[in-house]
């Protein structure tokens, strides 16, 4: 279990420290003369989760999305004290606003009517706050959350992921914005969850793990809408013990993910294992 871990964390650039936001695109990722098929009509927008930074989070998934045929693009956004290469820090109402320019970017560039949105953890939270204040549910077709998050964390929760990604004291509240936000009760979370997370328009596809200790508890990843779907792995795949970092790798993701996207896309859980949150 270890071995998968050890790639996972060197993947998101925090064994050696060495990685970099501005790292070459994966190929298929961030071109900007993509132009979406008749069957993928909509661009991927990919939205990265706290501690993280877009290329990186995404080197397994953007490629996957990228070779079944969707034009995909990913951004780094809410960066601060720590430099480009370590996002998701500040207010999460300004990096819902960043990501809300992002899409019309990329609108623009492929020339589509709407965009799909497929966030890890706090990219989940980032755009259901988009969908609901920014406008962003007239320019978002499908919306996939995996690892999602939208009641907050524990403390424990928080000082989990801290240490995976030994940022240490940052993503426990000193220089994190979005950390404090993240606490159950928040002024941010209580206007999320006012009403209900979900607006008309988009779907909403919700993908947790019963084995994530970031998220706590896990079921802060879910909601009831007529217009969510709700998947818990372990529901589907018995075997898959992935946590919360394991996600943006995790193959029986990857598939709810395309399904969400395209249903015929067909569903095949696999058994995968992982040691880490």
């Amino acid at each position: 279990m270890r071995k998968l871990l050890i790639p996972l964390l060197a993947a998101f650039g925090l064994l050696a420290g060495t990685a970099t936001a501005t790292a070459a695109p994966t190929s298929g990722v961030n071109d900007y003369s993509c132009a979406p098929s008749a069957q993928h009509p909509e661009p991927v927008v990919l939205v990265h989760g706290l501690g993280a930074n877009g290329p990186l989070n995404f080197a397994t998934l953007a490629p996957t999305l990228a070779s079944h045929g969707y034009c995909v693009f990913y951004l780094t956004y809410g960066t601060g004290i720590l430099g480009p290469t370590v996002g998701g820090l500040r207010p999460m109402e300004d990096s819902a606003a960043q990501l809300s320019a992002f899409v019309d970017e990329v609108l623009a560039a492929t020339g589509a009517a709407k965009a799909d949105v497929v966030g890890h953890s706090e990219g989940s939270t980032v755009p259901a706050y988009y969908l609901k204040f920014l406008g962003g549910a007239a320019k978002v077709a499908h919306f996939v959350g995996f690892g999602a998050n939208y009641a907050g964390t524990s403390l424990d929760g928080l000082a989990t992921l801290a240490n995976l990604l030994h940022l240490g004291p940052v993503l426990t509240g000193v220089g994190c914005a979005a950390c404090t936000e993240y606490l159950p009760g928040s002024a941010f979370l209580t206007k999320l969850n006012a009403g209900g997370v979900a607006v008309p328009g988009p779907t909403y596809t919700n993908i947790v793990s019963k084995y994530d200790t970031v998220v706590t508890p896990y079921t802060s990843g879910v909601f009831t809408a007529p217009n969510a779907t709700n998947i818990v792995l372990q529901d589907h795949c018995s075997a898959d013990f992935t946590g919360h970092l394991g996600q943006a790798i995790d193959p029986n993701v990857a598939s709810f993910v395309l399904n969400a996207l395209d249903p015929s896309s067909a569903v095949q859980c696999q058994p995968f294992f992982d040691a880490g949150a």
